[in-house]
């Protein structure tokens, strides 16, 4: 890294320090659910990778379960389920009433499908969540767009790593069952009762174009998704659907709605990690990390640069083959962010590769 990234003990002393209430959590992938609150239970769904897990919801709902989130689709997965809902798991054998899912990436609406079809309950979720997703599930088994190959070649990825997304083009539906042709839609704002307790929905975009939160102010809790995370902040990235979009800046005035909308007293329930208190601290240290982001990589545009050149800027790791296209994503998400703000410029060359520089 460069002479601009912070130190690991830097970020430690800035890092806010939020308070976990449970010692751990429940067995990953066994179907075992965890009570966090009056009527609310938790289970751990696996993944592969570095986060290993997502956390999923199961809120009563009379005299069945409402459920925020899914997991991947796989066997593991469905079976997981399968056990938790059997009647002498820990969900009992009850029905799943409806399927709330917070946006649309394969962790979270993976299985939601397979739920619908299985209880004949409805799917819950914001409009565009559920268009897009259902956009990108009828990409499974495209070739590669010539704006998708554009788009990294512009970001100076050489013909290895252009033939790599070629090869993996496709797969974003591989991993989510077939959704269902209807839905109920989540909106900004709407209030709907979940076992006679009111639950509010809070929206933010950036990491997705319309996630949805559900804050309940009686049981002060907030199922944050991937909107709120306490450990690791979500991926912001720029797509070559939208290549000009400001997803950053979206992102960031989604962290301080939420900070205005929800209270800091609230028990965060999140997609990864654990749950935790201090919603406010960590909202402010995600905005404030982001806004030191900008600040190192206006810095580095002394110099042209890349989109692929600025990673020593914003990353504190080395970017591999299997990083690289979220890497660059979140890369173009700050440029385009600091040329919305005029703070950089971008200009392409003879050979379409685009080449960045502070204003």
């Amino acid at each position: 890294m460069d002479g601009m990234q912070e130190t690991q003990a830097d970020r430690e002393a800035r890092r806010p320090k939020l308070i976990y209430p449970f010692e751990s959590g429940p067995e990953v992938g066994t179907g075992q659910a965890v009570d966090v609150a009056p009527g609310v239970k938790w289970l751990r769904m696996p993944l592969g990778g570095p986060l290993g897990f997502i956390n999923v919801w199961a809120i009563e709902d009379g005299e069945g379960w409402a459920l925020v989130d899914t997991g991947l689709q796989t066997r593991e997965t469905a079976q997981a389920w399968r056990t938790a809902l059997k009647p002498e798991g820990d969900l009992g054998g009850r029905p799943v009433t409806r399927m709330i899912v917070t946006h649309l990436h394969p962790d979270h609406v993976g299985l939601a499908g397979w739920m619908t079809r299985k209880f004949g309950c409805r799917l819950w979720m914001t409009r565009l969540e559920y268009f897009q997703c259902r956009m990108l599930v009828a990409d499974t088994g495209r070739e590669a767009p010539d704006d998708g190959m554009n788009f990294f070649a512009a970001a100076g990825w050489d013909e290895e790593a252009l033939e790599n997304y070629k090869t993996r083009f496709g797969g974003f539906g591989k991993a989510i069952y077939q959704l269902p042709d209807s839905f109920r839609r989540l909106s900004d704002g709407e209030e709907f009762e979940i076992g006679g307790r009111v639950w509010r929905i809070v929206t933010g975009n950036g990491h997705s174009p319309d996630h949805a939160c559900l804050y309940c102010p009686e049981l002060k809790l907030l199922i944050s998704g991937d909107q709120v995370l306490p450990r690791i902040s979500s991926n912001v990235s720029v797509h070559p659907t939208e290549p000009d979009a400001d997803p950053l800046s979206d992102w960031m005035a989604s962290c301080a709605k939420v900070k205005a909308a929800v209270p800091d007293e609230v028990l965060v329930l999140p997609a990864h990690n654990d749950p935790f208190h201090g919603l406010h601290a960590r909202l402010d240290h995600l905005i404030n990390g982001h806004e030191r982001s900008l600040g190192r990589l206006e810095k580095s545009l002394a110099e042209p640069k890349r989109a692929i050149d600025v990673f020593g800027a914003l990353f504190a790791r080395p970017i591999g083959p299997e990083l690289l296209g979220m890497a660059t994503g979140e890369s173009l998400a700050h440029l385009n962010c600091l040329i919305e703000r005029g703070k950089a410029v971008a200009e392409k060359d003879a050979q379409g590769v685009v080449w960045y520089r502070a204003a």
